[in-house]
């Protein structure tokens, strides 16, 4: 799939007009809304799907899903993660559809009660810039990211691809804030202990800059 370029974001009083615009009737108007948001929400599908064919199906069909639903959007989010959450439950439908998806045996109140202080990460802040805008490292993270168990997987999409805040991931994902602190937190390390060795191969002696928090490959 090409990816479409970046497209600036319409202005809030702007999208909330053209919004009522295409909820009275004015539905040709509807891709000015969306266009803004593809790239955003493709990259959320192929994170969980992993495919790039069936993330186009599911951003497809989550486009489709809101144009018909546009009129019970409230305002109470953002448009983005509204649009990210009917792009995320599609995506679920779809590994549960293909029996693809790993249900991990995750004791919430455990996690909950668990050591969620964020690590130092130091070892990320070794990695310099060039070495992370090279397409082979991008690459590396992509692949990594989408080796986690979906539940790592999609704290990983939202808090650190999307940079969805912690209270909007927590909403979307049905959990409580301080159990998005433990998976995004464990989910990390995970990517750090098999990444770090990888990137170090291709480090170079130039400015370094911390990779969390911010997971781009698109």
């Amino acid at each position: 799939m090409t990816n479409p370029a970046p497209v600036d974001a319409i202005e809030p009083s702007s999208e909330r007009a053209l919004i009522t615009s295409i909820i009275a009737g004015d539905r040709d108007k509807f891709h000015l809304l969306i266009r803004p948001y593809e790239r955003q929400i493709y990259r959320t599908a192929l994170a969980l799907v992993k495919n790039e064919s069936e993330a186009e199906d599911v951003v497809q069909d989550a486009v489709l899903k809101a144009y018909r639903k546009l009129a019970s959007f409230r305002g109470d989010a953002r448009f983005s993660t509204w649009l990210i959450a009917i792009t995320l439950n599609e995506a679920r439908g779809r590994l549960r559809k293909e029996n693809r998806t790993t249900f991990d045996s995750l004791d919430e109140r455990s996690e909950e009660s668990g050591d969620y202080t964020p690590a130092a990460l130091t070892d990320w802040r070794e990695v310099p810039l060039a070495a992370l805008e090279r397409r082979e490292i991008r690459a590396l993270i992509q692949q990594a990211v989408s080796e986690l168990p979906e539940t790592y997987r999609e704290i990983v999409t939202l808090r650190d691809v999307e940079e969805l805040s912690v209270n909007e991931t927590a909403t979307l994902l049905g959990i409580s804030v301080s159990l998005v602190k433990v998976r995004l937190h464990r989910a990390r390390m995970m990517l750090q202990r098999k990444l770090v060795p990888q990137l170090r191969l291709t480090a170079k002696p130039e400015p370094k800059r911390r990779i969390f928090g911010r997971l781009s490959w698109l």
